[in-house]
């Protein structure tokens, strides 16, 4: 049995046996902290200075249409530049956007406009810094550890959403939400940190790609020529547009759904944390990549925000969103796993460039809706649309994956 459990244990981290990894980790995980404090905070302050959903929704949107416009050519440099050293740079870039936006929030001087023009700023940087996060990830463990180290990774931000929303609702009920901006400035030193003292000569980098006209159209082209590829990026456009709109969803249904104030929301965001850190372990152990898997997961993801929606009350709301945080990291790790390990090297930035405006960079359209959606229908409507969406998409991977079966199977009759 001890030796069973010691097994299981080696699996669950074997990406930690990389030195790189640990100390990327450690940064990253304290970082992680500050941005769940962030999100946490920017939705309260939004929705206590506006009262509107809708509101909520269009910051969201903000903050994510960089992404979406300029997400796939953030791919393109990922490709053509070190990943690390653009990292380094976008990291600080962003602290001091958080650094700029506690200042304000502290000194009682934030308006409406200025959150939004922050926010933007916030989604400029994260169409590239993103991509070469992503990529960055193969570099750093190599192709033996990649789906596991994806699975922690995943583990370690929903680590962070359970305890960066519960620290934000006491900072917010005590002190304003203000030093959760301020506090989220301090945490990027932790990840640049880790990352100026990584070992280079321990890293993999994929060979740089020249500078050359019609990059981003060769990428476009690559992808829609592999169904491995394509299949998965158009099930988490959608998703990712009406179903992982949280940001918009939770703190509407806490303030008007529930009427449990920020605590609630808080915990309900926590409660989501939690869910997805036992399912990120899981997947961890014994996760597997494909198509066909991405379909279970998006089922799964269907029915957990479906009893999210119905909850009558915060306990059973706190246990359908644990259960909607585990299939949510089982499908995002999944996906994006599946197109790490199918992607050509060469291509790898710009594919998870797209993985990312499909995942964030859809919000700008998806964020609105919801939010108008729940303005006009209820607060519990914007989860209801959620899980449709994703019984929806599950539908769709089915067929293709059905339709893949029979090709395979002609074939080889053939």
């Amino acid at each position: 049995m001890t030796r069973r459990i010691r097994n299981v244990s080696r699996a669950t981290f074997a990406a930690l046996e990389v030195p790189n990894y640990r100390r990327y980790m450690v940064g990253q995980s304290i970082s992680l902290i500050g941005t769940w404090m962030q999100m946490t905070a920017q939705s309260w302050l939004v929705l206590t200075l506006t009262h509107s959903a809708t509101d909520l929704g269009l910051i969201v949107a903000l903050q994510t249409l960089p992404v979406l416009v300029l997400g796939p050519y953030g791919g393109v440099i990922a490709d053509r530049v070190d990943k690390r050293r653009l990292m380094i740079a976008l990291q600080a870039a962003m602290g001091v956007q958080a650094l700029i936006l506690g200042l304000l929030t502290v000194a009682g001087a934030e308006r409406f406009w200025e959150i939004g023009v922050l926010a933007a700023l916030l989604g400029f940087n994260n169409a590239f810094e993103n991509p070469s996060r992503q990529s960055f990830m193969l570099e750093l463990v190599g192709p033996e550890h990649l789906r596991n180290a994806v699975s922690l990774n995943s583990t370690t931000v929903n680590l962070a959403r359970l305890v960066g929303p519960a620290v934000a609702g006491i900072l917010i009920a005590v002190v304003g939400e203000g030093w959760c901006f301020l506090l989220n400035a301090a945490s990027f030193a932790a990840v640049i940190a880790s990352l100026k003292t990584m070992d280079a000569t321990a890293l993999h980098p994929s060979p740089p790609q020249a500078r050359a006209r019609g990059q981003l159209r060769e990428g476009l082209r690559y992808i829609r020529g592999v169904p491995e590829l394509a299949v998965p990026l158009l099930m988490m456009a959608a998703v990712g547009c009406l179903t992982y709109e949280f940001q918009v969803s939770l703190p509407y249904m806490a303030s008007r759904g529930l009427h449990v104030g920020s605590a609630g929301f808080g915990f309900m965001t926590a409660a989501m944390g939690l869910g997805a850190v036992i399912g990120g372990l899981v997947v961890a152990t014994r996760g597997r990549t494909g198509t066909a898997t991405l379909v279970l997961s998006a089922c799964g993801f269907g029915v957990a925000v479906g009893l999210a929606a119905l909850a009558p009350d915060l306990p059973l709301e706190l246990l359908a969103l644990a259960l909607t945080g585990a299939a949510s990291i089982s499908f995002m790790a999944t996906g994006n796993s599946t197109l790490q390990l199918a992607s050509a090297p060469e291509m790898r930035g710009r594919v998870m460039s797209l993985w990312f405006v499909a995942f964030q960079g859809s919000t700008p359209i998806g964020g609105p809706i919801v939010g108008a959606v729940m303005a006009a229908a209820g607060p519990r409507a914007g989860l209801g649309l959620g899980s449709l969406t994703a019984f929806a998409v599950a539908v769709l991977g089915a067929i293709t994956v059905r339709s893949q079966l029979r090709r395979g199977a002609l074939a080889h009759a053939a």
